[in-house]
């Protein structure tokens, strides 16, 4: 009985070893040698490889440094730490650090030549939270993609603008460290990944929320060009126009007016200099009892050359083939229940000439209203009308095709909770991407079919710069005046693009605002 067991025993080891020995455990990179561990029989996962150096003490509000060799072999076996911010919704506190630049890798490659698709994940959060080891996104590298995770720093630690920061630059710019480490990521990816098995020339880079503004804006940024050749945008783009003064819901901050935020940044922490806030704790810059509105890429020439709604007119940008997709109730998750006096007050504060037209479309005569209407402005406003300002533009003067796609799948799971909603809220669109439906067909269906189309589209869209494929329903690059939407719900089929009477009337209303700021800047 003894020699049986010892048999089986050395007969399992031996099909492990086997299975290990075929992915791709141990690679080498830049800075030195790695070691990951197996997802399952068919993945090799590294959770931690520094692609920067630690941007603390003097490198705090600096551009990314290059990570320092290591000897010996690195063990990617655990997640890097959160960048420092609030504590999480749940009131959980992860552990944080300043010392956050790492990304993980997924890979489904079993030779250094295998030269798969890769694809590389930038996480939302409003640029304040939120950690790149959420998801490695393992069902989508099961397809035969490689998957990047990439952090930045956020919140004041990323995005702070300040006149000292300024002149420190040899660029002349301050603010969009954040940005910059996106970037810095994107080369090291260039120069490493195909030690993963992965293809350089084959990078799509995708984001949701503060991610897929981040790709937005590195669609348009100079010092983003040649590093991907196609992006998927889940709920995102930054085409509002933008003023000398602070951010708002209706325009971005120019580096001068993110610079004034961060002077007054500097004033609440009561702190004399830059120097003084260089040698303060990470936790009392971004942590939960900061206590100061938050920080976001600003316009500073340098990053971000000009309003990308402009850049796109021009045909400035990196023009490579692109997804767009926007969720059917994206301001669920941040609408509240408010008076509808109040309600009509705000709106006209936002909108002011456009008041009236604003209230018809979205009314605020009731509580109920109040609720609904404020969600759906801020779906139009903050979602749907810079997706489709994106693919518009694109479609009239770019080359390369520009996808735009709806999700509208009902469901009872989501991400807003408990919350009030008619649709899909905000960031549910990463349920379909992960396993959250896929694993549960039994219990959601209808999810898990919508689940399964989009993570093909997706897949093939890496592979091929083009979402079609055998078995899925056909999806033509847009056209505003065609059904080329493809929604998403109980299938995929083509509409036209959702809610359209108001989305034209926010695009009028974000036209005047631009030609006002535009004005006013050459007086």
């Amino acid at each position: 009985m003894r020699k049986i067991f010892l048999f089986a025993l050395l007969f399992v080891m031996g099909g492990l070893c086997q299975v290990q020995a075929q992915l791709l455990l141990r690679t080498q990179v830049e800075t030195g040698e790695l070691e990951g561990v197996p997802d399952g029989n068919d993945l090799a996962v590294f959770k931690a490889i520094p692609y920067a150096a630690p941007p603390v003490g003097e490198l705090r509000w600096k551009e990314p440094q290059p990570a320092k060799p290591w000897t010996g072999v690195l063990k990617a076996d655990e997640f890097g730490p959160w960048p420092p911010q609030p504590s999480r919704r749940d009131g959980s506190h992860p552990k944080m650090s300043e010392d956050c630049l790492y990304l993980g890798i997924a890979t489904p490659a079993k030779s250094v030549n295998d030269r798969l698709p890769v694809m590389v994940w930038i996480h939302g959060g409003g640029f304040q939270t939120e950690h790149y080891g959420g998801d490695l996104w393992t069902s989508l590298a099961r397809r035969g993609v490689v998957i990047v995770s990439v952090e930045y720093r956020t919140g004041a630690l990323g995005f702070m603008a300040h006149p000292e920061l300024t002149k420190e630059s040899k660029n002349g710019h301050s603010g969009n460290y954040g940005l910059l480490d996106q970037i810095f990521a994107l080369q090291w990816v260039q120069r490493n990944i195909s030690n993963f098995g992965g293809d350089p020339s084959k990078v799509t880079i995708f984001g949701e929320s503060a991610g897929a503004i981040s790709c937005s804006i590195l669609c348009g940024s100079p010092l983003a060009k040649g590093l991907f050749r196609a992006a998927i945008s889940q709920s995102g783009g930054s085409f509002a126009p933008w003023t000398d003064g602070n951010r708002s819901l209706v325009t971005n901050a120019s580096q001068k007016g993110a610079e004034q935020h961060g002077l007054a940044f500097q004033k609440h922490l009561k702190k004399k200099s830059l120097k003084q806030m260089r040698k303060m704790d990470a936790l009392e810059l971004c942590g939960d009892n900061v206590g100061f509105g938050g920080f976001w890429p600003c316009v500073d020439g340098y990053v971000i050359t000009d309003d990308l709604y402009r850049n796109y007119e021009r045909g400035d940008y990196n023009d490579v083939p692109v997804i767009v997709m926007t969720n059917s109730d994206e301001g669920a998750l941040f609408t509240y229940d408010m008076k509808p006096e109040a309600y009509q007050a705000a709106a006209k504060g936002i909108f002011g000439e456009f008041a009236d037209e604003a209230l018809k479309l979205y009314p605020g005569n009731t509580a109920e209203e109040a609720y609904f209407g404020n969600g759906d402005a801020f779906r139009d406003m903050g979602f749907a009308w810079p997706s489709f300002a994106w693919v518009s533009l694109q479609a009239k003067t770019g080359k390369s095709p520009a996808y735009a796609a709806f999700l509208a799948q009902p469901s009872t799971l989501s991400l807003a909770g408990n919350k009030k909603r008619r649709g899909v809220s905000h960031a549910d669109d990463i349920l379909y991407l992960n396993n959250a439906f896929l694993s549960q067909p039994d219990k959601y269906p209808a999810e898990a079919a919508v689940a399964e189309i989009i993570q093909q589209y997706w897949v093939n869209f890496a592979k091929t710069c083009n979402p079609n494929g055998k078995g899925l329903p056909y999806w033509p690059s847009f056209d505003k005046d065609k059904p080329t939407t493809m929604q998403f719900s109980n299938g995929a089929s083509l509409i036209m693009v959702p809610n359209r009477e108001k989305i034209d009337f926010i695009d009028r209303f974000y036209r005047s605002v631009r030609e006002r700021t535009e004005s006013l800047r050459k007086k």
